[in-house]
Parts: C-alpha cells; sequence; structure tokens
C-alpha cells in the first residue's frame, strides 16, 4: 500500500478511504462475540446478603398556587392577597424538607402576575417550583 505525498514532484495524495483497519477491528469484535455469547446464557448462584434499611427522605410536602383569569391567587385552595401570600409562603419555606411549589396557572391570566408570583415565592426563600399543565383538550 502506497500513501501519497505533498511533495510538488512527487505523487498525488491519496483520495480513497483506507478500510482495512476498520475490518480489523470489526474481525476482532466479532470474535469478542463469538466468546462472549455463550457466557452470557449461564447464570451463576450468589448468595447475596439481606440488608434492610431506613427511608432516607421523607417526601416533602406540596403547596399548590393557583392564579385564575383576574390573577387572585389561591393556596391550596384559599384565596389570599399579595401580604398574606408572602406570609405564608416564608413559613413554608422554614419547614424542613422545604415544600415542592405547584403553580397552576390559567391559559388567559396575564405573565406579569405569575412572574410576581414566583418572585414572591423565590423572595420568601422557596426553591422547588414547578407547573402543573392537563393534557389537550383537559379541563
Amino acid at each position: 500500500m502506497s500513501f501519497g505525498s505533498f511533495e510538488s514532484g512527487g505523487k498525488r495524495p491519496m483520495a480513497d478511504i483506507n478500510t482495512t483497519p476498520l475490518v480489523d477491528v470489526m474481525l476482532v469484535l466479532l470474535i469478542i462475540f463469538i466468546i462472549t455469547a455463550p457466557l452470557m446464557t449461564q447464570t451463576i448462584k450468589v448468595d447475596l446478603p439481606n440488608a434492610s434499611a431506613q427511608p432516607s427522605e421523607a417526601k416533602p410536602d406540596s403547596l399548590r398556587i393557583a392564579i385564575n383569569v383576574e390573577g387572585q391567587v389561591f393556596l391550596n385552595e384559599e384565596a389570599l392577597d399579595d401580604t398574606a401570600l408572602l406570609q405564608r409562603l416564608a413559613d413554608a419555606a422554614q419547614r424542613q424538607p422545604q415544600p415542592e411549589l405547584h403553580l397552576s396557572v390559567d391559559s388567559q391570566a396575564r405573565y406579569q402576575r405569575l412572574a410576581e408570583v414566583m418572585a414572591a415565592a423565590r423572595q420568601a426563600g422557596l426553591s422547588k417550583m414547578g407547573f402543573i399543565t392537563l393534557p389537550d383538550g383537559g379541563q
């Protein structure tokens, strides 16, 4: 096999792909798979130790905030104004483990109102927020 050189008087560079190394690698892989395939069908009996463990962490509570078209805010189905909402969120942020905040917003609600509620939650110290959505056609 000859390779081209870049000298002006020499041969032109080889433009073909050299497939010999690729074939060599494929043959090696084929041999490895032929050897290891019968081992995959055999099982080895192993007696594993038994251990009991306590759950590492309790699942945190969740707070559900809903915002309707008029911009009213509901915390767990209870209508709140901005100061009461901020106070309740601050109280919730002090709990351990910290509760998750689930936001459910009407599709026609103003984004500004959602941004204000999210900023209040962040200011209160809540860090886990998620949006609740409905599948297409859901009410």
